[in-house]
């Protein structure tokens, strides 16, 4: 049997697992791994070679230098200043915790935003005197926190896995802000949302009541008497996104040199670097890029791609192309990882942008900020199952989100032709 029918059993086998999670993602993705290199797909010393990738070492270190700004306090202190500036006007303050949450995800974990946030919102509400509520705050954030992980290079797991796959086939990467003029634009959009129909939908569809919380105890035991270390931490922080922007070294570089300094300088132990550390996102991410490489140097992709466009023409319109690519990239993200949606795709679609002469980076911009716009499901991404501590029912995620994931997929594909020369 031919490797590239192998690989495209064991990508239709790995698709299936990814969408039912009948193993955990984990286990899933390595598998991927072993049975590319154990069917002959795949050389033995290229299994598990997206370890060493750049991407899954940038994503270790940045998850550090998150937790070390919890550990320290810091990201405590910070939530507490932007409740005392904002008040009680639930509306008000759900727009700019949308803001801050895009901000911050930017540049750091979008789950490790959704944490840092979840406890803040709780701690305002207690404080509010119920004026400012969780039901109708942390699935907004969740969504933010996705929305605002789209605007750069480190902002998600969907960009780090593209970009890998491009860097392994020898092509130029994106670079850090490609997406944001793609990004930027859903965020306004978001806020805009959230803050006229969105507001009001929610208030309907959500008919509990709001889950009752005592002060967090995260924000209890901050550790705000040690102000020289949240700082220290602080400093860490900006100083590795001036280094992810100015590109002085690879972003695994600077995002580990970052995670050293944190437990060099204290403001994390390594025991808590253990234990804290996200071992699910760091071994799917290893694990998917060992995939895609199996279904790119398999001739695989080809296939599929060959396929691709023999349904659609060779002649196809980019424009239509492009938003066919956007459509099927946010079906899959609303019902399998984004990590998993973002392999399968990206090694697909490379070979797709060469066989019709389009530029890889456009796709995979495509790819990227399609699954970064799923909101139908709390079971895709970790800051949407995470909002499920307000209280919500799955059919919650529905009701709100697809009116706005319509609404974001009509503008994703009137961005195109704005974005690229098309």
């Amino acid at each position: 049997m031919a490797t590239s029918t192998i690989a495209i059993i064991i990508t239709i086998i790995t698709i299936i697992l990814f969408a039912t999670e009948l193993i955990p993602l984990p286990v899933t993705a390595i598998s991927a791994c072993l049975a590319m290199g154990i069917f002959g797909v795949i050389p033995y010393s290229e299994t598990f070679a997206g370890f060493g990738n750049d991407v899954v070492i940038l994503v270790a270190g940045a998850i550090v230098i998150g937790e070390a700004l919890f550990a320290t306090g810091a990201a405590q202190i910070i939530g507490h200043k932007l409740i005392n500036i904002l008040g009680t006007n639930e509306k008000v303050f759900l727009a700019v915790c949308i803001a801050f949450a895009a901000i911050v995800s930017a540049f750091l974990s979008n789950t490790a935003t959704v944490a840092m946030m979840m406890p803040i919102i709780a701690s305002a509400s207690v404080n509010s005197g119920g004026k400012i509520t969780k039901k109708n705050t942390y699935m907004a954030v969740g969504f933010a926190s996705i929305a605002g992980g789209a605007c750069t290079l480190v902002g998600s797991t969907p960009q780090l896995i593209a970009q890998g796959v491009l860097l392994n086939a020898g092509l130029e990467g994106m670079k850090f802000f490609d997406l944001a003029y793609s990004g930027v634009p859903k965020v306004v959009f978001l806020i805009i949302y959230y803050t006229t129909i969105g507001y009001t939908l929610q208030k309907k569809v959500f008919d509990f009541e709001d889950l009752p919380s005592e002060y967090p105890e995260e924000v209890k035991e901050s550790h705000t008497n040690n102000i020289f270390k949240m700082c220290i931490s602080i400093a860490i922080l900006i100083l590795c996104v001036i280094g992810f922007v100015a590109q002085i070294w690879t972003v695994g570089t600077v995002a580990m040199l970052g995670a050293v300094m944190c437990v060099v300088t204290g403001c994390i132990s390594i025991k808590q670097v253990f234990s804290r550390m996200d071992w699910t996102t760091v071994v799917v991410l290893g694990g998917a890029l060992g995939f895609a490489s199996g279904i790119e140097k398999s001739g695989a992709g080809e296939i599929i791609a060959s396929t691709v466009i023999g349904w659609l023409g060779e002649d196809v319109n980019t424009w239509f192309l492009l938003s066919v690519i956007s459509l099927l990239s946010c079906v899959m993200g609303n019902l399998m990882s984004h990590t998993a949606s973002a392999a399968i795709l990206s090694p697909i679609c490379l070979v797709l942008a060469s066989n019709l002469g389009l530029d890889p980076i456009i796709m995979m911009i495509t790819i990227v900020m399609s699954i970064n716009m799923t909101y139908i499901t709390p079971i895709s991404t970790p800051p949407n199952t995470m909002t499920l501590a307000a209280g919500y029912r799955f059919i919650d995620y529905v009701k709100v989100g697809t009116p706005l994931n319509i609404l974001m997929y009509l503008l994703n594909i009137l961005l195109i032709p704005l974005l690229f020369d098309i």
